[in-house]
């Protein structure tokens, strides 16, 4: 028997993105960009209905099997720009060694700050890589995925906005610099938001993430392993 419920919330991810997506091509308000006003509409409609995210993953649940070829399709514009990213290796190295140290402690030590208990404080500790690799990440850790993914979510438009906004301030004048700081600082988010700004920027961006990401990985055990 069909579930309406779940055909519901389906359509409502679907019809969201569409539709965000040809208003934000339009109006450049990052508020209307996909990442964040679908999450948006859903969390309104789900928090007064108290619809769990085990009941909206029932039907929506493929949609984050898509994150991963997605993920590994920035492979592409990386082979392109490959001699940009030899030339400056040594920066780059540096910026997601320093970035990967810096995500893990300042999860660690917010939820210390904030006493949180052991399961959301695993969770969170993945919370700068990008959803395919958090996610399997945080279960092997004792966290909670789910957790992990609103996590993510929100640390990627949250430094996806604060990066816009630092872009008029700093004197960022390199693309390596600008797409470094989206790339290490709002992983996924950061990556699409920096390919707006060039294609420079985004090429960069999605090779920081995916290897800080990387570090993480080995940051978050090494940490969980010395406390």
């Amino acid at each position: 028997m069909l579930d309406l419920s779940g055909v519901f919330w389906l359509a409502l991810t679907l019809g969201g993105y569409v539709l965000s997506r040809k208003i934000y091509k339009r109006i450049k308000w990052y508020v209307l960009a996909p990442i964040v006003f679908v999450p948006t509409i859903l969390y309104l409609i789900a928090i007064p209905t108290d619809t769990s995210y085990a009941q909206y993953s029932h039907y929506t649940g493929w949609l984050i099997s898509l994150l991963g070829p997605a993920t590994v399709a920035f492979a592409v514009p990386i082979w392109q720009q490959r001699r940009l990213l030899v030339r400056y290796w040594r920066a780059l190295l540096a910026g997601i060694v320093v970035g990967s140290f810096v995500s893990v402690f300042s999860s660690w030590a917010l939820a210390h700050l904030l006493a949180l208990d052991a399961p959301v404080t695993l969770s969170l500790l993945p919370r700068s890589i990008t959803t395919p690799f958090a996610m399997p990440m945080s279960k092997d850790l004792g966290g909670v995925p789910e957790l992990t993914a609103a996590f993510v979510l929100i640390t990627g438009v949250f430094g996806a906005v604060v990066g816009s906004l630092l872009l008029r301030f700093l004197p960022l004048r390199s693309a390596l610099a600008r797409g470094a700081m989206f790339g290490v600082g709002a992983h996924g988010a950061g990556t699409s938001r920096a390919y707006e700004v060039g294609i420079e920027e985004g090429t960069v961006a999605g090779l920081t993430m995916v290897l800080t990401g990387l570090f993480n990985l080995l940051g978050a055990q090494l940490l969980i392993w010395v406390l």
